[in-house]
């Protein structure tokens, strides 16, 4: 994976990621990186009932609005790299969905911008989500809860 000296770095994909190889990348050669926080989002099984989840989305509009609020994030936070990948397809419990990795020469900055950017991932990002079940009953599109949109509601003024 490239690294951009300005800006972040957004990849819509269905195939799964390395986040230790990612990583390793990341903080190559950047001797002003000083903290490094990444986030990995998995499937979860949702006690054992889930065979997989899927995710729908529109190629250019998510990679478009994923972009322009990790570059606001990039913009606000003194962060050397900002980088997010985001899955589609039918993701099987225990898969990757999402990696986030901010560095910074601080740790604030890169946890503050890692937060802001799964908040917004977590409620806003235009991916449709549909549980797919072991059992055979109806499959369920999945909303974001009161809980989800209760934390993005801290980012306000970014």
């Amino acid at each position: 994976m490239p690294t951009s000296p300005k800006g972040p770095i957004v990849r819509i994909q269905s195939d799964d990621f390395d986040t230790a190889q990612i990583l390793k990348r990341a903080t190559r050669d950047r001797p002003n990186v000083g903290a490094v926080v990444t986030f990995t989002g998995l499937c979860r099984d949702e006690g054992g009932k889930l065979a997989a989840l899927e995710l729908e989305h529109y190629a250019s509009m998510a990679e478009a609005e994923i972009k322009r609020i990790a570059t606001r994030a990039y913009d606000h936070w003194p962060l050397d790299q900002l980088i997010v990948i985001h899955r589609y397809g039918k993701i099987a419990p225990g898969e990757n969905i999402v990696l986030v990795i901010a560095t910074s020469s601080h740790r604030q900055a890169a946890f503050e911008a890692a937060s802001y950017l799964m908040d917004y991932l977590k409620t806003n990002a235009p991916f449709w989500k549909k549980e797919h079940h072991k059992d055979g009953t109806s499959d369920e599109w999945v909303e974001a809860t009161d809980k989800d949109d209760k934390a993005l509601e801290r980012w306000k003024e970014i």
